[in-house]
């Protein structure tokens, strides 16, 4: 908001929210797409997470798992993707501010990046604990 403006009161519309309604579910369609497009095209990382996912989500639909642990497998390969989309959003905000090196810059961007690490590991561990067994008795059976 700026500083010569009052603050809306609470019965008063935000300005800034003029949308509603369709409109407004359409153009947030609209900049949810627009985030992917730019994800895509300029974040190598989200690239190589949608290439894991490309792969892992059918894999999941095609395993003979139960539904639940179907959605735990597509569910760990969707948050590693929130995640990075969340990361990234986190970096482009620390290079508008400065590209300038800065210690407390340096950290958003690291503990950004420890969550993608996380996510990663859950994933790993989802679909070792999960997926992995059923894999090795497919294996087996066709050995």
């Amino acid at each position: 908001m700026f500083i010569d403006q009052p603050p809306p009161r609470d019965d008063e519309p935000n300005p800034y929210k003029g949308n509603r309604g369709l409109l407004r579910a359409w153009r947030a369609l609209k900049y949810s797409l627009s985030g992917f497009r730019f994800a895509i095209f300029e974040e190598s990382a989200f690239r190589q997470e949608l290439a894991l996912a490309i792969v892992l989500v059918p894999a999941a639909v095609l395993l003979p798992v139960s539904a639940v642990e179907r959605v735990l497998l597509i569910g760990s390969v969707l948050l590693v993707l929130i995640v990075e989309l969340i990361n990234s959003s986190i970096e482009a905000a620390i290079d508008r501010i400065s590209l300038e090196h800065h210690q407390l810059s340096k950290r958003a961007k690291d503990f950004g990046s420890a969550a993608v690490l996380v996510a990663l590991a859950l994933c790993l561990l989802t679909w070792g604990s999960l997926a992995g067994p059923v894999i090795v008795g497919l294996v087996r059976a066709f050995l």
